[in-house]
């Protein structure tokens, strides 16, 4: 029989000699980081789905003035009203001298003021209430989504429900995309809700899917391509949104459709990937389809070992019955699980990291920078390259010990950040301990906490509870996301400078939390994974749990 792992062609007469045995450390590692051009392909393509969940994210804050003045123009409101520094009207006309209106022609002009409005100075109010929108519908879009991604995933497969959401992309994208014909709030609030639909449903779809089709040794490397995709879609959004390409008056409708180029790429592709092997093996019982999408991904390989791990799976999967949400949540045997799926994801979205590209651009201008937006780009350049690093770094280190050193970095640097911004006023070198703080905040996010959770949730569960476990780990991360777009500018304005105290006791919290329950995951099959939290009794540190039990067979 032959040893798991071992490497699938083999010199004729070796193992004859002892040399497949003294081999079979190195013949494991090249089998099971063998990457094929398929394997390649399907998680590329899976991950444009994150490309264009990074996009959305990013896209929509470059153009926002120009997006409120037309707002202002279509409502007959005067945009931006409340920062005036000269006005004075009569029964015709209102002359408004508004920095940052440069896209109605000029900064200093006279505009007529539409009928209906008889006092123009309610436009703040009704202009922010269709901006929140604007933004927030996307998150609510991503909420109600994220709890069908379990259904939808077991009713049509991984690649054909990946296939059909990206029909809402498409017509979200093309709603905001065609804003300019219509009444231009209403289609941006909806293209914004629909694309948010679907990105629910995707951050969902994707992880499943590459963690399904990847070997054990490359699942978090190709896991973490996952952030690594949101980053460089958020950069490109913020790259095309200067003024001088596409976040000017004439083409931002055009910026914010975009992402539905990516989305048509990724409808085309997934007619040329095949389905999750495990989705067919475990779900379906379709065993010589399974092989077949084995052979696909692994190339020449014997497929063999995984068929064998994934009928262990299937047992196990057997045995749970079909497991419910309600099911998750209330089986004693999911809950440590449960909890360190849900608690990754809030230490994700509360660690501060949106406060930190908020702030960026006001921090810059402190320290003299001449053009923060491109300071503020390069934040976002350092973000991505080390989300590149990190795919490297996570199969070397360990998921476990990424996220605990990327809290612990981001937890240094926010007392940094709020001692710069404290004492700035007294110390003008301050501000580029700021800066310093700001940078290194992102690259301690990319190391761990902003790739890890995404794919974790899914190493986390076998077949049965997973696709439940992803929908609410999905629908947590989106409810915290909405909470920290809708509570942080109260939350600044309360606490000023001190803002960032706020996360650094939330991240020494997830620290703490991170060190006494969450499990190493990196090399373990999905059966050792579940094996390990359906243990009863743990030793005091037992978060290292997965480690003994690989320990346990090695010997």
């Amino acid at each position: 029989m032959q040893t798991p792992g071992y490497i699938c062609i083999r010199k004729a007469g070796a193992a004859q000699h002892g040399v497949g045995r003294r081999m079979d450390g190195k013949s494991k590692m090249q089998a099971e980081k063998h990457l094929t051009g398929t394997l390649v392909l399907s998680v590329f393509t899976a991950v444009l789905g994150f490309f264009q969940y990074g996009y959305s994210l990013g896209v929509i804050n470059a153009p926002q003035k120009v997006i409120e003045a037309h707002y202002g123009r279509m409502l007959g409101a005067i945009p931006m009203v409340r920062h005036a520094t000269n006005t004075s009207r009569d029964n015709a006309t209102i002359t408004v001298t508004i920095p940052g209106t440069e896209a109605w022609g000029s900064s200093e002009g006279t505009l007529a003021p539409s009928a209906g409005f008889e006092d123009p100075t309610v436009s703040p109010h009704i202009l922010t209430m269709y901006w929140s929108l604007s933004v927030s519908m996307f998150a609510v879009g991503g909420m109600v989504s994220s709890f069908t991604v379990g259904w939808i995933g077991d009713r049509l497969g991984r690649v054909k429900a990946m296939l059909v959401v990206n029909v809402l992309s498409i017509a979200g994208n093309l709603l905001m995309g065609l804003a300019k014909m219509g009444p231009s709030h209403i289609l941006i609030i909806a293209g914004r809700a629909i694309t948010g639909l679907y990105c629910g449903l995707s951050s969902g779809l994707v992880p499943m899917y590459v963690s399904e089709v990847s070997p054990t040794a490359l699942r978090g490397a190709l896991g973490t391509l996952h952030q690594l995709a949101i980053v460089t879609g958020i950069l490109i959004s913020q790259v095309l949104g200067l003024d001088f390409l596409l976040g000017n008056d004439e083409l931002w409708p055009l910026l914010l459709g975009l992402s539905g180029v990516a989305a048509l790429l990724q409808f085309f592709l997934l007619l040329l990937c095949p389905e999750s092997p495990r989705y067919l093996y475990i779900k379906l019982g379709k065993v010589e389809e399974a092989k077949k999408s084995l052979k696909r991904l692994r190339g020449n390989c014997d497929p063999m070992k995984e068929i064998a791990e994934m009928e262990k799976e299937k047992q196990e999967a057997a045995s749970e019955k079909r497991v419910s949400i309600g099911q998750l949540f209330s089986s004693s045997k999911y809950r440590q699980a449960v909890i360190v799926a849900l608690m990754v994801q809030i230490s994700q979205q509360f660690s501060g990291i949106n406060a930190i590209f908020y702030y960026s651009t006001n921090i810059f201008e402190r320290a003299g920078v001449g053009q923060p937006v491109y300071a503020t780009i390069g934040v976002g350049v350092v973000n991505t390259v080390f989300t590149v690093i990190s795919v490297f770094l996570v199969e070397k280190a360990g998921r476990r010990s990424l996220f605990l050193a990327g809290l612990m970095g981001m937890l240094i640097s926010a007392v940094a950040m709020t001692v710069g911004l404290v004492l700035l006023s007294q110390f003008a070198w301050m501000s580029y301990v700021s800066m310093v703080a700001i940078f290194l905040f992102v690259i301690f996010f990319e190391v761990g906490p902003g790739p890890i959770p995404w794919f974790i949730v899914a190493e986390l569960f076998s077949q049965g509870p997973r696709p439940a476990a992803i929908a609410v780990a999905g629908f947590c991360n989106w409810a915290c996301n909405f909470i920290v777009g809708m509570c942080f500018q109260y939350i600044a304005d309360l606490c000023g400078p001190y803002v960032f105290v706020v996360f650094a006791v939330l991240l020494l919290v997830f620290f703490l939390f991170a060190y006494l329950k969450v499990p190493e995951t990196k090399g373990k099959s999905f059966e050792e994974i579940a094996a390990a939290f359906r243990r009863k009794k743990l030793p005091a540190k037992s978060m290292t749990e997965l480690e003994d039990l690989r320990g346990g067979e090695e010997a």
